[in-house]
């Protein structure tokens, strides 16, 4: 049972510092929010803006530059100091998929689910699940809750051994 204590309280920790590191990057983000380790709010940061109860998953990306750039310098003396940049905003209440990749000048909306690998190059709007790449609606939320109201499980606060039984 201390184990299982130990445990959430080190994830819990995790997550928190995490959140912290990315606000004093610059980025802003709301309350309740849970950001895994491994994701990554790129290089600009100050670029980005979370709201309340967002959930990014380990391995998400969002990317505020266009790494072209790097062929045009080359290429274009003229270019030579070029960037491109774009602020990335997300609502309130979405969570974010495993390996799924925001590209700059999003806005994902209020109440969104963003399937696992999906690579968002336009604007969400509100209330709607997207998947693919590029990602795409493939429903509403109120769909997708339609959809799996009759298959869903109640363990959210179970203990495992409970969780197994079912």
């Amino acid at each position: 049972m201390i184990n299982i204590i130990k445990y959430y309280i080190e994830k819990r920790m995790r997550i928190c510092s995490t959140v912290r590191f990315w606000e004093k990057k610059g980025a802003k983000i709301g309350g309740g929010c849970s950001i895994h380790p491994s994701a990554s709010l790129g290089s600009e940061p100050y670029l980005i803006e979370i709201g309340n109860h967002v959930r990014l998953n380990s391995g998400v990306n969002l990317v505020t530059h266009d790494g072209g750039m790097w062929v045009l310098r080359e290429l274009h003396s003229e270019m030579k100091d070029a960037d491109l940049f774009g602020e990335i905003k997300i609502g309130d209440n979405v969570h974010i998929g495993t390996n799924a990749m925001i590209m700059p000048n999003v806005y994902v909306g209020n109440n969104c689910i963003i399937g696992s690998c999906a690579v968002v190059t336009k604007s969400v709007p509100d209330n709607c699940v997207v998947a693919g790449v590029p990602a795409r609606v493939i429903e509403t939320l109120d769909d997708y809750r339609k959809k799996h109201v009759n298959n869903v499980l109640y363990t959210k606060n179970k203990k495992e051994e409970e969780k197994k039984k079912l």
